[in-house]
């Protein structure tokens, strides 16, 4: 039986005891998902594609519910009677529930069947979301975003753990591509329809139907997904503390989290006052923002797909680090524009949208190899968790630098331009680090 690699933890490091090698060829655990999924890489079996487009419609409902409260508020303010302090905190309240929640149940996440545990946490989202269309005033406003963000946090991290452990190394690129289509696709089809049936209807219309679109995926994933179980197959022997601190005091994993960190500060810095920024600096009309959005959102639909398979063929590091360089160049040019014509405006956005997209994609793909099985689970909800946290103070920190003028120009946006571009070298040169430790531990192995 082969040795763990090193990348992974050695007896001195990692505080379990395996029943077989999580790394060897022959294990068990590996064998039986491998046998069930097995297929070439850059092609599925067919139990594959389906996983993939469950995987792909629960991570649309996610992201839709995150971004949709904010585009209603103009509806939610004033039937609720919601200041804007208040709705802010409502705003804010999903993102710092879902990055808790991802502390709270990363000590057990890797002791039951994955496909278990996504189901008990999506019947959790659901109800949030429900609780948001029954809110009839502040207080049941925020609890229930508050709910929903508790529940959403680990489902997320569980869907990216079930990618790890039925997907080879090889395969993952493709993979992540598919599913983070779904941001493309809120932004396209999910946001504008939401906005309509809010308008036509009622603010909580859209909350309604994204309810019944869970509880279409909930039976889905309850019918078609086969038990997620191979991971059981390494016997943890100390309590959901000891694992928790185990995975946090792993420097490995530790690089992981701060990579995740930077590459959320590099992706949320520019998006809180982008609308304000193409409107009043730019010169984009409000009327005219919504084309911007939906060209935005239609590139990474289109992207996401191709990137993945790209970086597969590729190289996963080397897409991410052509990704850095086109985002680099395009931060800067896209930060220090002012008056721009909307056909020059619409490429540049694009531009750097496929390029952030592509550094999500491929960065997703490399840092799902550093977990060992066993604590891939534990490792997904605090990446999530630190991932939530790290777009909160890119926020913040967005908010303390860039300065409104009387007539509504925003003034040092292009600083924060900058703290992209350095966030943006500093992840290059941490997962430069992480590939190679990838490619080492993958040779002569699986993942």
């Amino acid at each position: 039986m082969s040795a763990p690699p090193a990348a992974e933890s050695t007896p001195s490091t990692r505080p379990y005891t395996a029943r077989h090698s999580p790394h060897s060829a022959t294990s068990p655990a590996t064998a039986q998902s491998r046998s069930r999924l097995s297929a070439p890489a850059g092609t599925f079996t067919g139990y594959q594609r389906v996983l993939i487009a469950l995987l792909a419609l629960l991570q649309f409902t996610l992201v839709l519910d995150f971004m949709i409260i904010a585009p209603l508020g103009a509806l939610v303010m004033p039937v609720l009677r919601l200041t804007p302090s208040q709705f802010g905190l409502v705003v804010s309240a999903y993102a710092f529930s879902a990055g808790l929640s991802g502390i709270l149940t990363a000590g057990f996440a890797d002791r039951f069947d994955r496909r278990k545990l996504l189901l008990v946490f999506y019947a959790g989202f659901a109800a949030g979301t429900l609780l948001c269309a029954l809110a009839s005033g502040y207080p049941m406003l925020l609890v229930a975003r508050l709910v929903t963000g508790l529940f959403a946090g680990v489902v997320g991290s569980v869907a990216f753990a079930i990618i790890a452990d039925l997907f080879s190394f090889e395969q993952r690129g493709s993979v992540m591509g598919f599913i983070q289509t779904a941001f493309g696709i809120s932004a396209v089809l999910g946001v504008p329809a939401g906005l309509m049936l809010g308008a036509h209807y009622s603010w909580n219309s859209p909350f309604y139907l994204m309810v019944a679109v869970s509880l279409i995926v909930f039976a889905f994933i309850l019918v078609r997904m086969q038990p997620v179980s191979g991971h059981l197959k390494y016997r943890v022997e100390h309590s959901a503390w000891h694992h928790l601190r185990h995975t946090l005091s792993n420097r490995w994993y530790l690089q992981g989290f701060l990579t995740t960190c930077l590459l959320s500060i590099g992706g949320f810095t520019l998006v809180p006052f982008m609308s304000a920024f193409v409107v009043n600096n730019v010169g984009v009309p409000v009327s005219r923002l919504p084309l911007v959005y939906i060209f935005v959102g239609a590139c990474s639909v289109i992207a996401g797909p191709i990137i993945g398979r790209v970086s597969d063929v590729f190289g996963k590091y080397r897409v991410f680090a052509a990704s850095c360089a086109l985002a680099i160049v395009t931060v800067l040019i896209y930060t220090h524009l002012g008056p721009t014509p909307l056909w020059l405006l619409i490429p540049i956005m694009g531009t750097l949208q496929v390029a952030v997209f592509s550094r999500i994609i491929t960065s997703s793909a490399l840092v799902s190899a550093i977990p060992s099985p066993a604590d891939r689970g534990a490792y997904m909800a605090i990446a999530s968790s630190a991932q939530q946290v790290a777009g909160g103070v890119a926020a913040s920190i967005a908010g303390y630098v860039v300065v409104p003028t009387p007539q509504g120009a925003l003034l040092h946006y292009d600083a924060l331009g900058y703290i992209v571009v350095l966030t943006t070298v500093i992840s290059l040169i941490l997962m430069f680090l992480i590939s190679r430790r990838v490619e080492r531990q993958t040779a002569g192995s699986l993942v």
